[in-house]
């Protein structure tokens, strides 16, 4: 594979570098040790684009394609193909290279994170094994992120509040795209089904559903629909629905002044007895006690 190798300047570019005596300081500070920006930066249409380090990086690299396309090499492998809207990690110390393609070159966002929380989470949210297409929301998300976190580096390069808030939301980025790129397709029909049922349920709460009718309405049998629940929320589906009834009672017993008969009936208990015994149960105290504790 050949490539015209150009490493840096691109039009319209925004780049940052973090003083080395900085980045001392951030990894020594409790707050921003464990996880840290040294580098950011967006390099649009970046054509010739061509970055190696034989000996890797003391950084892990985040690069999201927006644009375009681009090409990663990792220990020596086979190269991989970057293409519109997916994210590629680069771990630290790993040998690599990368480029923009010739013919599609792309436009990406980039930075560098610092620290010993950074290969957790690239562990457990699996963005270590390859590039992940990002889903539109994410991506919505990355850009903001990026775009608030540069502006606050390059502004107030000198802040160790700024950067814990900048870490802060590195963390909070990284958590919430693994989230949403690492669920399969199974996982999100899984979601739609519990959604289904869960909103069904909440249109139902004066009265009361039976397990056959509700495994018809979302398209499941009693036993697939069971498991889901039962791995999903850890309860049956017939507990969760008494639990969601129980939770309303709760906001109604903090929020208005009816009685315990007029609450029970308005989640299809008619005997406020019993209301009260599956209340206990499932709170720990008596309406009248949960009623009469302060909130907020």
């Amino acid at each position: 594979m050949e490539h015209t190798r150009k490493q840096e300047g691109f039009a319209e570019e925004r780049l940052f570098v973090l003083p080395d005596y900085m980045q001392t300081e951030l990894s020594r500070s409790e707050l921003t040790r464990d996880l840290f920006v040294s580098d950011i930066g967006y390099f649009p249409q970046a054509r010739h684009h061509y970055r190696e380090r034989p000996e890797g990086s003391n950084a892990h690299i985040f690069i999201f394609c927006s644009d375009g396309e681009g090409w990663i090499e990792q220990n020596h492998e086979k190269s991989v193909t970057l293409t519109q809207d997916q994210l590629a990690v680069i771990p630290a110390n790993t040998p690599h290279r990368y480029g923009a393609s010739t013919q599609a070159p792309w436009s990406i966002y980039w930075f560098h994170l610092h620290g010993d929380h950074v290969p957790a989470f690239l562990h457990l949210y699996g963005m270590d094994a390859g590039p992940v297409q990002l889903p539109i929301g994410a991506q919505t998300e990355f850009r903001d992120v990026f775009h608030q976190c540069y502006v606050l580096l390059s502004d107030k390069t000198y802040s160790l509040p700024v950067h814990t808030h900048v870490s802060q939301s590195m963390r909070q980025l990284i958590s919430s795209i693994g989230i949403s790129a690492g669920k399969t397709a199974k996982d999100k029909k899984r979601e739609q089904y519990l959604e289904l049922a869960i909103r069904y349920m909440n249109d139902r709460l004066e009265g009361s559903i039976k397990l056959p009718e509700l495994a018809k309405h979302i398209g499941l049998s009693k036993q697939h629909l069971i498991l889901l629940f039962k791995e999903e929320t850890g309860f049956p589906p017939i507990d969760y629905f008494l639990r969601i009834k129980i939770q309303k009672a709760a906001q109604m017993l903090s929020l208005t002044g009816l009685s315990m008969k007029e609450i029970a009936a308005s989640i299809g208990i008619s005997d406020p007895y019993y209301f009260s015994r599956l209340f206990k149960k499932m709170t720990g105290s008596s309406p009248t006690t949960y009623r009469n504790v302060p909130k907020g």
